[in-house]
């Protein structure tokens, strides 16, 4: 994939922690690739975003979606169900960043097609270095579908 000015990769982030999608952009923003972060605060804001509903008409289509589990209005859980269902969005990868470490949600998610599956550590400074991973795999090495 092309990652020049003219073709960032966009990535949808689905976080209801103001402090984590501050933590979550802020490493992204280091980045050496350029990227570009939408975020949405619930799972309906997700689909619609997704859909390009509403206000999100304009909304670009992620190259590399984050989920959270745990979203007011439309869980993650049906967020991930509704986008693995969706002819024209299941192929988009969705790495699943998530305070639970519950085997069902892991088990549970993986079945539902979920690409990875990563819980979020306690700890600031582990938490940054998650995040670098995520984006050392899926932006440098893993390669992308094309849009």
């Amino acid at each position: 994939m092309n990652t020049t000015i003219n073709n960032p990769i966009e990535i949808l982030l689905v976080e209801d922690n103001p402090g984590d999608v501050r933590l979550v952009k802020e490493v992204f923003k280091d980045a050496k690739i350029f990227n570009s972060m939408q975020v949405a605060y619930d799972g309906e804001a997700a689909m619609d975003i997704l859909r390009k509903k509403g206000q999100y008409s304009d909304a670009a289509n992620p190259d590399l979606i984050l989920l959270d589990l745990n979203l007011p209005k439309k869980d993650g859980r049906e967020v991930l169900r509704e986008i693995k269902n969706d002819e024209n969005l299941k192929c988009i990868p969705v790495v699943i960043l998530t305070t639970s470490n519950a085997e069902e949600d892991l088990i549970e998610t993986y079945k539902m097609n979920a690409n990875c599956y990563i819980t979020k550590p306690v700890d600031l400074d582990q938490f940054i270095n998650v995040v670098k991973s995520i984006e050392n795999f899926w932006l440098s090495i893993g390669k992308l579908p094309t849009r």
